[in-house]
């Protein structure tokens, strides 16, 4: 099963399941590392039904949500209806459809571990970013829980941040920032026989 797949079939339950992995605490902390500004436009990509997303919409942002699964952007916009500061897209991590130079942020929670290429995942949100915006990505430590696999198609397990580093250098991205966010993400194997607790990392550069 795709990711693609994977999320399109529990896109339904997947505010539930977010809220057993990781904690508001993360998006507190990518929003105040991104040093957010009212009125400014924010790229969510792998935005899933808007954790980061709710955040900017609260700090008075215009969101662009950009997903590859239909599915959990429909749940996304039943979440969220009424909101009129949210534009909704579909969209690959290589091809991301925001033009060049057009938002102030780039968030991605989570999302790195699941796209083919990180680097070019990276170098493609540099791309959309205007001159002097911001990425900030929010993901998991390198770590050897196989079954994430498995179970949540992951298909990176987790990331050297010396890797992450190299990545922002490469796409041209200035005052690079990554330190740990200093919580976990915690799952347990639907077979009950391992309990997975990850590092998360923070990561933001400048264009």
């Amino acid at each position: 099963m795709s990711s693609k797949n994977y999320f399109d079939r529990v896109a339904q339950d997947w505010d539930e399941m977010r809220e057993n992995f990781f904690p508001d605490e993360v998006r507190t902390k990518a929003l105040s590392t991104a040093a957010v500004q009212k009125g400014k436009v924010a790229a969510d990509i792998g935005a899933g039904t808007g954790f980061i997303s709710e955040g900017l919409i609260q700090k008075g942002l215009q969101v662009i949500a950009v997903d590859q699964s239909e599915a959990i952007l429909k749940e996304m916009k039943r979440k969220f209806a009424g909101i009129e500061t949210i534009d909704y897209r579909v969209g690959q991590a290589q091809n991301l459809p925001i033009p060049d130079a057009t938002v102030d942020y780039a968030f991605a929670n989570m999302y790195l571990h699941h796209v083919e290429s990180p680097s070019e995942a990276i170098a493609e949100m540099v791309r959309i970013l205007k001159p002097g915006g911001k990425l900030v990505i929010t993901d998991l430590d390198e770590h050897e829980f196989d079954f994430l696999r498995e179970e949540h198609h992951d298909r990176w397990m987790g990331f050297k941040r010396s890797d992450i580093v190299e990545w922002f250098q490469s796409a041209g991205l200035r005052d690079i920032y990554i330190d740990s966010i200093g919580t976990c993400c915690e799952t347990q194997s639907s077979c009950g026989g391992e309990f997975a607790s990850i590092g998360i990392f923070i990561a933001s550069g400048g264009k």
